[in-house]
């Protein structure tokens, strides 16, 4: 809904040459009408656009869901807001993400979250998963309590969509380390034994679900 920060992102966008930028909105009415015409590879919409100003972004996020499935919807955010994750996931996590606003200035950080939504993945910005994680302890029965800091941290980064690799060399942690981390949260969690990528993603789904 910000002229500023619209501009902003589509000036940051056009400068990576595997993006297109085929249009922008000011409203939830306006984005709807051209996801439908021009059904892009992925949406970048704020949480709070007109008429009300409050979750157009995740109402609008729900529509174009239902919609065009294979479209993958990025929402921004200036706050970490437990019950907006909650909305915007409580569809299934393929295909969505949830960044602060903070993050658009970090190009490499947006353009990674667009391609992983792109390609069915989902994306939490660490600052929400904290936001999570601490509504969640209030419950004394929250398996979230388990976790050491450390394997917070590697949840977050796990939110972010990151594969092994990367969030050993982000957290200057072995591959083995990595591996062995995550296999502790998946056993904390109580996650089934089921193929890797749906238990990374059933990971973060435990942070938001009631």
């Amino acid at each position: 809904d910000n002229y500023l920060v619209r501009e902003g992102t589509a000036a940051l966008l056009a400068g990576i040459p595997e993006f297109e930028l085929v249009a922008t909105a000011a409203s939830e009415s306006e984005l709807l009408a051209i996801v439908d015409e021009h059904i892009p590879d992925v949406v970048v919409a704020d949480i709070r656009m007109p008429p009300t100003f409050t979750t157009e972004g995740i109402k609008a996020a729900r529509v174009i869901r239902e919609r065009h499935p294979r479209i993958g919807v990025l929402v921004l955010s200036s706050y970490a807001e437990e019950e907006y994750a909650h909305e915007l996931l409580s569809q299934g996590a393929r295909g969505v993400g949830y960044l602060l606003k903070d993050r658009i200035t970090e190009i490499d950080t947006l353009a990674h979250a667009m391609r992983e939504v792109a390609r069915g993945g989902s994306v939490l910005d660490p600052k929400v998963v904290e936001a999570v994680v601490r509504h969640r302890e209030r419950s004394v029965h929250s398996p979230l309590g388990e976790l050491t800091p450390r394997e917070r941290e590697v949840l977050d980064q796990v939110a972010l969509g990151k594969n092994n690799a990367a969030i050993g060399r982000d957290l200057f942690l072995s591959d083995r380390a990595v591996e062995k981390h995550i296999s502790s949260i998946f056993q904390k969690l109580g996650l089934a034994d089921e193929p890797d990528a749906n238990r990374r993603v059933m990971a973060v789904l435990t942070l938001i679900r009631s």
